[in-house]
Formats: C-alpha cells, sequence, structure tokens
C-alpha cells in the first residue's frame, strides 16, 4: 500500500453528506467522522460522487450542488446553482464535472425549452458547456481517456467535440453521426485518437447493427469492424481498459419464442482489428453479469440458472476456465485484477465467494445478509458491503471485509443510509499485494442472524406442542372462546360413527381370517351391501373388472391395496405392472375429458385400455 494514503468514506443519508475516515486499531476498523469535513445536513441529498483520481467531491444536496477539493482542509471550490440535478459524473481526468436534470418544458415562458445538462469546470466551477438532453439513460458526455474527444448523443444523432490544443473545444461541434435514434454511443479507453462504437437500430426487418470506427474517420463507409445480429432492443457495450476488446450484451424486452420470461439475451464480441463473433455459453438461462478483467486479457460471466456457472474467457473468446456452479449473480474484481469476487444479492441472500485468479483457487465461502452495494477498497485488499435505503430501509448499515472473509469492521447506522463510496486514486497509486492463503482474525458481527424456527402465530405461541417426532400438535379449541376438548354435537356424531365403522370393519376382517383355509394363499374380501347400493370386492377393482352393477369405489382405499397373489412371481409381477398403467390410462382420460391436449403416445397408450383389461382376465384365470 501507499505510504499515507488512507481511503476516506463518503456517506448519503436522509440526514446529509459526511465524510468517515477509518482507523485501524489492532485487527479491528474504527470509522470515525472526519473533522475537517464539515457534514451538509441537508436532507433532500439526491447524489455524490467522487472524481477518478480521487481530488474532488460533489453532491446535490436539493438546492444546489456543491463541488469541495478533497485534500487536507475539504475547501469547497463552487456551490454550483442547480437545485434540480439528480445525476453527477466527472470526466476521466477529473478536469470536468457533469450535472443531469429531469427535462421539463413550461409553455408560459420563453423560451419554453432549457437546458438540464450542465458541464463545469472542476477546479473553478465555471460553466463551460450546457444542452437540452432528454435522454434519461446515457445522459452523459462520453470522453476519451486523455479527455481530448468528447462525444454526447442527443436524439438520434453523435456530436463531437476537440478539446485538442488546436481545436474549438464546446465552441463548435467538430464532427457529427446520425442514424442513432434509439441507438447507442461508446468511447473506447485507450490511446487517442480513440475507437468509436455505435449501435445503430435495425427497422423494417433489418438487422440491428454494432460497427466501430477510428475518429475523426467516421463515415458509414469508413467502419474498422461491423457486427450485425437479430433480436436486440437495447446494447450494453463494455469496452477494456486497453480498448482493444468490446464485448456487446444484447437483449430484447420480450422472448417471442416463450422461452423465457425475462427476455431473450446474448453476448457478442469485437475488436477495433476487425475480428468479430459471437460468444458461446455453456449453459441456459439468463446472463447475470459480464465483467472485464481490469488487466484488459480476460473476462469473466456469470450465467444460467441457479447454481449459476461462472466462465473465464481470453481474448480470443475461449475459455479459460470454469469454476464450480454456485449461487451468484454478480461479479466485482478488485483494481489489480488477481482477486474476483462473485454475490448472490437481491433474491439471494448474500452469498459471497472470493477467488485468487492467479491461482484459480477459492480463498473464502461466507454471507453478508441483507447486502444492496459493494465496493473494493482501492487497495485492492478490503471491501466494503453495505445496505441502504431506498432497496432496504431497516438495519442500515455498512462492513469491511477482508479477502480472506474476515469481517474488519462494521457501523449500524441510525436511520436511512442511502450510498457508501470510497475515495479513488489514480492508477499506481497502491502497489498490488500477494496473495496468501492466510486467515485472517476478524470480528464478530453484531447484526442479529435470522432465526431458523419455524414461525407460530402469535395467538398459537402458547398452545402449540411438538411431539417427538417432529410434528405440530395445535392445543387450542376449535372456536375462540370455548374449552379446550370442546366438541359440537356434529362432531360428536360424526366421531361415534366412525367409531362403529372402524369396529365392524375389524370384525368383518376377523372373520373372514378365521374361516379362511391356513393353505389357502389368496385372500378373500366379501362384498357387502348399504342402502340398497351393491359395493365390488376390493380385488376386483383393483384388477379393473369390478361387476357392472356395482357402485363407484373409494380411489384411495383402491390404489393402496395390493393385487391377490397368484403364487407365480412372474404372474405377479405382469398383473401389477398393468395395474400401473391402467391407473395412468385413467387419469389420461381424465384430461382428455377436460379438454386438455394429450401427445400421440399418450393417446395411444389410452387405446390400449381394452387389451390390458383382456391380458389381466387371463392372468387371473391362469
Amino acid at each position: 500500500m501507499a505510504s499515507g494514503k488512507t481511503p476516506t468514506l463518503a456517506l448519503r443519508s436522509a440526514k446529509g453528506v459526511e465524510v468517515w475516515t477509518p482507523e485501524q486499531q489492532k485487527q479491528q476498523l474504527t470509522f470515525l467522522p472526519d473533522t475537517r469535513f464539515t457534514p451538509d445536513q441537508s436532507k433532500s441529498c439526491r447524489a455524490i460522487v467522487y472524481s477518478p483520481d480521487g481530488r474532488f467531491l460533489a453532491w446535490a444536496n436539493g438546492s444546489t450542488v456543491q463541488l469541495c477539493r478533497a485534500s487536507a482542509d475539504w475547501q469547497t471550490i463552487a456551490s454550483l446553482p442547480r437545485p434540480k440535478a439528480c445525476y453527477l459524473r466527472f470526466s476521466p481526468l477529473g478536469n470536468f464535472l457533469m450535472t443531469w436534470e429531469v427535462y421539463t418544458e413550461n409553455p408560459q415562458e420563453t423560451p419554453k425549452e432549457k437546458p438540464n445538462l450542465f458541464i463545469y469546470r472542476a477546479e473553478t466551477g465555471e460553466e463551460v458547456f450546457s444542452i437540452i438532453q432528454k435522454r434519461h439513460q446515457d445522459w452523459h458526455m462520453h470522453w476519451s481517456c486523455d479527455e481530448s474527444i468528447s462525444a454526447l448523443l442527443v436524439g438520434g444523432e453523435a456530436l463531437f467535440y476537440d478539446h485538442g490544443t488546436t481545436g474549438p473545444g464546446f465552441k463548435q461541434v467538430a464532427k457529427r453521426f446520425g442514424g442513432l435514434r434509439n441507438g447507442g454511443l461508446s468511447v473506447a479507453p485507450g490511446p487517442s485518437p480513440p475507437h468509436i462504437s455505435v449501435y445503430i437500430p435495425g427497422t423494417k426487418g433489418a438487422p440491428s447493427m454494432c460497427r466501430l470506427f477510428k475518429y475523426p474517420n467516421l463515415e458509414m463507409t469508413q467502419p474498422v469492424a461491423s457486427k450485425s445480429f437479430f433480436q436486440a432492443d437495447k446494447v450494453d457495450m463494455m469496452w477494456n481498459r486497453k480498448g482493444n476488446g468490446l464485448i456487446l450484451l444484447t437483449s430484447t424486452e420480450v422472448d417471442k419464442t416463450g422461452e423465457s420470461y425475462y427476455g431473450k439475451q446474448a453476448l457478442h464480441y469485437m475488436t477495433p482489428k476487425g475480428d468479430s463473433c459471437a460468444i458461446q455459453l455453456k449453459a441456459e438461462g439468463p446472463i447475470h453479469d459480464v465483467a472485464w478483467s481490469p488487466k484488459s486479457t480476460e473476462f469473466c460471466i456469470v450465467y444460467g440458472y441457479m447454481p449459476a456457472r461462472a466462465t473465464l474467457f481470453n481474448l480470443k473468446c475461449d475459455v479459460v476456465y470454469d469454476f464450480e456452479p454456485g449461487n451468484r449473480n454478480s461479479i466485482y474484481y478488485n483494481g489489480f485484477g488477481n482477486l474476483v469476487l462473485f454475490g448472490g444479492f437481491g433474491n439471494l441472500p448474500g452469498y459471497i465467494e472470493t477467488w485468487d485468479l492467479v491461482r484459480r483457487k477459492k480463498l473464502a465461502n461466507f454471507k453478508a445478509p441483507d447486502t444492496t452495494l459493494l465496493e473494493w477498497n482501492p487497495n485492492g485488499i478490503t471491501f466494503m458491503t453495505a445496505t441502504t435505503a431506498p432497496r432496504l430501509r431497516m438495519s442500515n448499515g455498512f462492513k469491511v471485509w477482508h479477502y480472506s472473509g474476515a469481517l474488519l469492521g462494521e457501523y449500524n447506522w441510525n436511520g436511512e443510509l442511502l450510498e457508501v463510496l470510497w475515495q479513488k486514486y489514480p492508477t499506481g497509486t497502491f502497489k498490488e499485494t500477494p496473495i496468501s492463503d492466510e486467515k485472517i482474525a476478524g470480528i464478530v458481527s453484531t447484526t442479529p442472524v435470522a432465526s431458523k424456527q419455524k414461525y407460530i402465530p402469535p395467538g398459537a405461541r402458547n398452545n402449540v406442542a411438538v411431539t417427538a417426532s417432529g410434528e405440530t400438535v395445535d392445543k387450542r379449541p376449535p372456536i375462540p372462546g370455548l374449552p379446550p376438548g370442546y366438541q359440537s354435537s356434529v362432531q360428536i356424531k360424526n366421531s361415534k360413527r366412525s367409531k362403529k365403522a372402524n369396529k365392524a370393519a375389524a370384525a368383518s376382517t376377523d372373520e373372514a381370517t378365521k374361516t379362511e383355509p391356513a393353505s389357502q394363499s389368496e385372500p378373500k374380501l366379501q362384498g357387502t351391501k348399504k342402502k340398497g347400493k351393491n359395493i365390488a370386492t376390493v380385488g376386483d377393482v383393483a384388477n379393473g373388472i369390478a361387476d357392472k352393477t356395482s357402485g363407484p369405489s373409494t380411489p384411495s382405499n383402491n390404489d393402496d391395496q395390493k393385487a391377490p397373489a397368484t403364487g407365480d412371481p412372474v404372474k405377479d409381477k405382469k398383473i401389477k405392472t398393468i395395474q400401473k398403467k391402467l391407473k395412468e390410462i385413467k387419469v389420461l382420460k381424465e384430461k382428455n375429458e377436460r379438454g386438455e391436449k394429450l401427445l400421440q403416445t399418450q393417446i395411444v397408450k389410452m387405446n390400449s385400455e381394452n387389451q390390458l383389461i383382456q391380458e389381466l382376465q387371463s392372468l387371473k384365470v391362469a
């Protein structure tokens, strides 16, 4: 770690904005408010952001956008008059601050349309650019790494501005690229002049297309690479840090094949050298997350139904390593790319597993319940998890973990915590630390663990007993206000009738057992008559050859009754098989009567009922 560099934490909550400093005490991190920073106690802060190099901190408090210098004295640079700002973003080198607010019109004013995207110089707070930007997604200006080129997608047109030594800057549009209505734009990292990727939606049955251009050659006839595809309502373009690889995540809102409720997704790969291909995955299911390694030599994809798979690919889209399946839906690389963290958040209960990518070895596997936000520390050794509103409004707070799974520090927030950010630092500030298998001693979390006991309603908590077999018995009376054990007259009458029926059945069984010859192996059950209705013998019903004059029988009793033994094991096995088929045919006939569509094989099986009955009769007679 770089000497004297301790990243601070910026917190945005319902109380305002604060900056905290962690202090190491043995194996525990203690978080204390930074006394050099004056907290903003506004209760309607909408956004907060550090510049990529950590020099500046900006936040929108509902009346102004505050811009301050992240230094020893946290000096305020400017209070920008943007009360409705809800999105903030810095340029790659931190020289410009972009603010965006929801677009509105006022017919009573002239002009009725006013700019809602503003760009300020971070060093001074001077406004240098403003424009009407109605797009909610992809609202911000795209920059090259050295900030020599910027591009903005407005409506269906991409506007390019040249900020070089001889360029006009924001005063004049240097290049234009049209035909991008509902499309997308991305500027590649890496050396200048940069590569530009554009997404052109398909119309009237034509495929959608993504094309790469080398700035300033932006003519449609001058692409360096091109990839076309169908079924794409939206395309996410993800460059690696070096700008020599581009992943396209295409998705549709509705899957017309009906295979997925969440729409259709696909992955494609492109390079500025002209290569393009579709990324082949080994399992069906949704694509949960895609992430590039900071080393720009490989990327990872989490996909498939749970337990989801995770696979590493190289720049040729060849599989490098398959991680073991697990309950995961997100990927987080540390800043050096030697560690990767898989998380199972959202609809999963906070699973976390860390891996050493150099050795392809799992280092830890633990849980951080109710995690809504995760971010690696710039030092690449620890990371922070937080429970924030509005996703969860209870038990808000944050924790700091070591990559070995040790909990180093935690803080339970009183009220609603909205966002927590690590302070950023330029690349090279921290040195990569070798990864070891040593288990770090941490602290015990004070967060209550969810009970695994079965939920019992409040009214039954003192009237429920659990038997030795694990069965829950409710001791409460059937009607509130009556003493335990109370039975109505109807319940008493039904109980007596059941007892008499059970005694009669037991007596008839005993009588049949006494009169039956000892040498006879096949049991005989006598049919009985009640109120003029014939009841067939159970054995005949089970064999499917009940007398035509017999009334309906109880299926639950017939299913449990075994077929009479013939003394021949082979015949007994055939009888049992035929009975099973007849039972399945009965189910198919019920489905057919309800109007359900049957397969051809099911229809053939249903039509074989008579043949099976005849075969059963012949076996019984024989």
